[in-house]
């Protein structure tokens, strides 16, 4: 399927230029035009959409960055920012006849400062790498989204990526400190600092999770955190999956506020242990794990009482770590859950709505009731702390009126978790997948608010166009069809 937004299309003498002043600023083996070479750049993780670019840049300098967007501008040539190519929402999508700028060659990690706790790293490095290069100082970067191990810093402040840990320690919004940005213009710009707040608008807040649509992540400052003295998790097996919800709310209702709280149902379960081996109860219709880390004093405390909440609220059997191995292969499996899932289908989609944790047992029941309505399996994994979903619905984009069925099934669960009182996307931003479901959750006053916001960054809105932001006919199109084109 091909993206849903269609762009000028550019002349012939409007290319050539276009590639000629890119060739002035960039290496030659920087700039790819060759259509064998365009199609790793065709998608990101959300594969039902896939679209050529006209060329992909990779400079390596931000004075080259600077070069390649004042040159876009003036062309008014369509841009998309790319890091690793990991998000699940089709952010990072090439536009029709617009440029790809690649990021992967910005792979320094610039400064560690281990007396303020924090790093500037440029936006190619990898989320896990920062925690690689600064364990020897006993801190890690908490943000850890499962794609960790590939995801970029760029990528995570664009969609404001999350993660298992992100109910204690926060999202991306809340581990940044300082970002350096480059602007359409070419413009570029310090937001916030190495303090904990800065004065005037929080543009830091606005920038992270803007999905590129503002401006080109240069450099970030981020926060580290100290390593706790021990983590343990505890592992529950319940029978009934409308009971493990229940048991997440429990768990916050008692003041409890682990350093993870994950849920896998049945299907995501065998998914995972098939593939990781991490020693689930396949006989549970789904399992809670739940991690306390601190001193070891507050570790034994936390566990017990989350243990007789757990039992308290039915759960069938309880196991805890008894060591850190243990405990990562217990997170190993559900950190593997996309990939699991992935083995035993063509194709599927992640979805991301954010419900409140009280719903969890609704939701969940209504998920498996539109599952058998459009006849697709569905595997369930949730950041059940926060009330973060991730249902995996699976297809074959092969068969005939597979790939509707799939993202109508989708859709219903977006627009479930707005009616619930909750959002659309947790971590992987709106991108193509969710734009039409925008208009589910925003007024048309509001979305005119983001589009003001936009125009002030980018008039001729050429920084990743089509995404996020619906736009006045898409809305109408989607609240009289229930759809959007």
């Amino acid at each position: 399927m091909g993206s849903p937004e269609e762009f000028r299309q550019l002349s012939e003498a409007e290319i050539a230029r276009l590639i000629a002043g890119l060739r002035r600023i960039l290496a030659t083996d920087s700039l790819l035009v060759a259509q064998e070479d365009l199609v790793p750049y065709e998608c990101d993780g959300l594969t039902a959409y896939r679209q050529l670019p006209l060329l992909v840049a990779l400079p390596t300098t931000e004075d080259q960055v600077v070069a390649v967007l004042k040159l876009c501008q003036e062309l008014r040539v369509p841009l998309v920012a790319r890091g690793a190519g990991t998000g699940l929402s089709g952010g990072a999508t090439p536009v029709q006849h617009g440029v790809v700028l690649s990021l992967a060659k910005f792979m320094r990690i610039l400064d560690i400062d281990p007396v303020a706790r924090t790093a500037r790293v440029q936006p190619g490095v990898r989320n896990l790498a920062i925690s690689e290069a600064v364990a020897p100082c006993n801190l890690y970067y908490a943000p850890d989204p499962s794609s960790q191990i590939a995801c970029t810093i760029g990528g995570n402040v664009a969609e404001n990526s999350g993660g298992v840990h992100c109910l204690k320690y926060g999202l991306t919004v809340h581990n940044v400190l300082r970002l350096r940005v480059a602007l359409i213009d070419g413009t570029v710009v310090e937001i916030g600092s190495g303090a904990l707040d800065s004065p005037g608008y929080d543009l830091l807040a606005l920038m992270i999770g803007s999905e590129g649509m503002l401006g080109i992540v240069l450099e970030a400052t981020v926060k580290l955190t100290p390593k706790p003295q021990l983590a343990q998790v505890a592992m529950a097996s319940f029978d009934d999956v409308v009971k493990a919800g229940n048991a997440v709310a429990d768990i916050i209702a008692a003041g409890i506020i682990p350093a993870g709280l994950e849920m896998m149902d049945k299907p995501a379960t065998a998914a995972v242990e098939d593939y990781v081996h991490a020693g689930y109860d396949l006989n549970a219709e789904a399992i809670l794990l739940a991690e306390s880390d601190g001193t070891p004093e507050e570790v034994a405390e936390e566990i017990a009482a989350m243990c007789a909440v757990l039992e308290k609220s039915g759960a069938t059997e309880i196991r805890v770590s008894q060591n850190e191995a243990e405990r990562l292969k217990f997170w190993a499996g559900r950190k593997a859950a996309f990939p699991a899932v992935g083995r035993i289908t063509p194709d599927y989609l992640c979805m991301d709505g954010t419900i409140p944790r009280k719903h969890l047992a609704r939701v969940l029941t209504r998920i498996a009731e539109l599952a058998d309505e459009y006849g697709l399996r569905c595997a369930n994994v949730f950041h059940a702390g926060d009330g973060n979903l991730h249902p995996l619905i699976m297809f074959d984009a092969n068969k005939p009126g597979e790939v509707e069925r799939a993202t109508g099934y989708g859709g219903k669960i977006l627009e479930l978790s707005v009616e619930v009182g909750g959002t659309i996307t947790g971590e992987h931003g709106v991108g193509i997948e969710k734009v039409g479901q925008m208009c589910a959750q925003f007024s048309k006053e509001e979305l005119a608010s983001f589009h003001g916001v936009k125009a002030a960054f980018d008039e001729h809105t050429l920084l990743n166009p089509g995404k996020a932001v619906p736009t006045p006919r898409r809305c109408s199109e989607y609240r009289l069809t229930g759809s959007a084109k």
